[in-house]
């Protein structure tokens, strides 16, 4: 196998919890801790989990809007923590981010024209207003949007039409790697349909590799190759699309499938029917010893509420953190024998 475009080694990322009239520091929000993946070219690589395990903080710690605590990122082979001034600006034109919520990440004030501008005066893109407005026009074309919409403002837009816009922006300075958080949950599915087919033709025509993040395992089952399942900062689970839907192993990652809906006898045939217990995802700043799933486990035993579990190979690429992870992964293969 090549080497990844992207690698995430051990990525930890706390934030300070403050009180007091010091403003002392009193606890972490442990967001995201030891997170390890990479995503080869060409690949889509998705990270699914519930609100709040995590996702999107290490989007935003890729992309550089959080320094993280600990870890390290490569991007092609370079230590993301040793960009300097010069190099930051380069890295910034590889990777770019597309928001969840577009009404929120584009500027109610500033018309489509003025948005798509910004990211090409900043980089140096088009020597000329008229070339950067030939430009704006090839973009919308790439986003299947008539030319005439750069003289609108967002809240002229319908919800598909601004993420459009804010798609059309990431890809104003020619990246080569997008991060893709949620881009699609606030639409309807119809858009949603729409969209997805948008980011499979843009990755295939300009040869992009995406990190695309959801909650929705019903829609990154059709888009990505490969996958990482989340919860509260930690991933559980990483394995082929395939693999995780036809031998799911962590008790988290068969809760999540048992509860996606299905449209087919034959997706409801291999459905898992295990689900967990009834409860909220813990607080972060004080999460539960030992495997932090265990609390919600309906399989847990004494030593998952105090040892950490360790990754376990359990098929080609396909790595569960669980203590019972062998035990499990043998009972899936057996399941689907009978079936």
């Amino acid at each position: 196998m090549s080497e990844p475009v992207l690698k995430v080694e051990n990525l930890v990322k706390y934030f300070p919890v403050r009180s007091g009239l010091l403003h002392k520091i009193v606890a972490h929000v442990k967001a995201v801790d030891k997170v390890s993946f990479d995503v080869q070219k060409g690949e889509i690589f998705g990270l699914i989990g519930e609100s709040g395990s995590g996702k999107s903080t290490v989007a935003k710690t890729i992309v550089q809007i959080y320094n993280p605590t600990s870890g390290m990122i490569y991007f092609k082979g370079q230590n993301l923590s040793k960009l300097t001034k010069q190099t930051i600006g380069r890295f910034r034109r590889e990777v770019q981010m597309v928001f969840q919520d577009p009404k929120s990440s584009l500027n109610p004030r500033r018309s489509v024209m003025s948005i798509l501008e910004d990211p090409l005066i900043i980089h140096g893109i088009g020597k000329s207003r008229v070339e950067r407005k030939r430009i704006i026009h090839t973009l919308l074309g790439q986003v299947e949007m008539p030319s005439r919409y750069m003289y609108k403002y967002p809240s002229a837009l319908s919800g598909g039409e601004r993420q459009r816009i804010a798609i059309a922006r990431a890809l104003a300075v020619n990246p080569s790697f997008l991060v893709l958080d949620e881009p699609t949950s606030a639409l309807d599915v119809s858009v949603q349909a729409k969209l997805i087919n948008l980011f499979l033709r843009l990755k295939k025509e300009l040869a992009l590799s995406y990190l695309f993040i959801t909650h929705n395992l019903s829609l990154v089952r059709t888009i990505a190759a490969r996958a990482g399942v989340m919860y509260l900062g930690k991933i559980y689970e990483l394995g082929t699309m395939e693999m995780l839907f036809s031998h799911p192993v962590h008790p988290y990652t068969k809760t999540l499938i048992a509860a996606t809906p299905v449209v087919s006898k034959e997706e409801e045939r291999v459905k898992p029917r295990e689900m967990s217990k009834e409860g909220e995802i813990p607080s972060p700043v004080n999460p539960p010893s030992g495997c932090a799933f265990h609390p919600r486990c309906s399989i847990a035993e004494s030593r998952c509420s105090q040892e950490l579990p360790s990754p376990v190979k359990v098929g080609p690429g396909h790595l569960v953190w669980c203590h019972r992870a062998e035990e499990l992964a043998v009972r899936a293969e057996e399941l689907v024998v009978l079936e």
